[in-house]
């Protein structure tokens, strides 16, 4: 049977009619307000960097950036959050170690998803030290003298923490100096400040950045920094390393992912935009207004061989320290 070429025009045209809908909602990206979820509460120095990103972000991409903070959980709140959400480049995760690899480590299953099928990178944002922070009036000025007294100390040591990868570094420590601290755990940093200046807490590990105003106020006081080297915000402040304990080093990192089956292409879009951030010079000027870090514009595949080599680092750091899955 023959077909009329007017029926194969017209067959023709009613296809790519129906196409144009789909490709039209993949190639306008975005055309409305992205969405960036937070693991962590308010007031941390990962909630300032979603801020900040999210909103140079907004202003290359000419759309709102809302931040949404969903703590809890170790960050698997926030990630089951972007997991059930669709996979279309609006919903962005601001992930960390612990909700993107740690806690598969750490805690018995079964997840809500896998760190590394579920999720692809879209960049890395920023990498910075940790502080160990003793109240402002405490007469602990050295990290030697924290040791020294937590050893001679007749009750417990609480250290406040705010995530499972806070806690391990913890143990870390607490091997290395002979000392059994005992973690309290926290949704933030926000209440651990407080409870620090409240003399609450005998000292907490923390974010160096997310806590260098009260450092500067003198409400809290660092004895130790755990960078490779010193910071140089704070070059007054001894390494960890420097201080007796050669093989501490750690940092903390923030990154963005989105879920794995995202179209290319709006990672691609995604990625190149943070590109152009990380390469400003107002990038960095933000970094050095907050008290530290440094800019970590990772690729996709650069990010996640960081995010692998991670969570490998902190499978040594588990037998080193002897924690216990829970």
């Amino acid at each position: 049977m023959k077909i009329s070429s007017l029926v194969i025009f017209t067959l023709i045209t009613l296809t790519c009619g129906a196409q144009a809908p789909t490709q039209a909602q993949t190639t306008d990206y975005p055309s409305r307000s992205l969405k960036i979820l937070v693991p962590l509460a308010a007031g941390s120095g990962t909630d300032s960097a979603a801020r900040y990103f999210g909103q140079q972000l907004a202003t290359l991409l000419k759309q709102a950036v809302v931040i949404e903070n969903r703590p809890g959980a170790n960050g698997m709140i926030a990630g089951a959050a972007v997991k059930a959400a669709p996979a279309d480049g609006y919903t962005i995760f601001l992930g960390t170690l612990s909700p993107l690899g740690l806690n598969e480590l750490v805690m018995k299953g079964p997840f809500s998803y896998d760190a590394v099928k579920d999720f692809k990178p879209v960049s890395g944002l920023t990498r910075g030290m940790g502080a160990f922070v003793v109240p402002g009036n405490s007469p602990i000025k050295t990290l030697a003298e924290l040791v020294g007294d937590a050893k001679k100390s007749s009750r417990p040591i609480n250290v406040g923490t705010y995530a499972t990868s806070y806690q391990l570094t913890l143990d870390w420590f607490s091997q290395l100096s002979g000392v059994t601290f005992v973690s309290v755990p926290y949704k933030g940093a926000a209440p651990v400040f407080t409870d620090l200046i409240g003399n609450q807490l005998d000292w907490a590990v923390l974010n160096l950045s997310g806590v260098s105003t009260l450092l500067l106020s003198g409400k809290l006081r660092a004895v130790a920094v755990t960078g490779d080297t010193r910071a140089p915000e704070f070059p007054e402040i001894p390494t960890v390393k420097e201080s007796g304990y050669p093989t501490y080093v750690n940092y903390l990192w923030t990154s963005l992912y989105v879920r794995t089956e995202t179209p290319d292409h709006i990672t691609q879009i995604l990625a190149e935009a943070l590109q152009k951030v990380m390469g400003s010079r107002e990038a960095q000027e933000y970094l050095t207004s907050t008290g530290g870090g440094e800019l970590m514009p990772l690729r996709p595949t650069e990010m996640r061989k960081m995010q692998l080599d991670e969570i490998d680092r902190f499978r040594e750091i588990i037998k080193v320290s002897g924690f216990k899955v829970q």
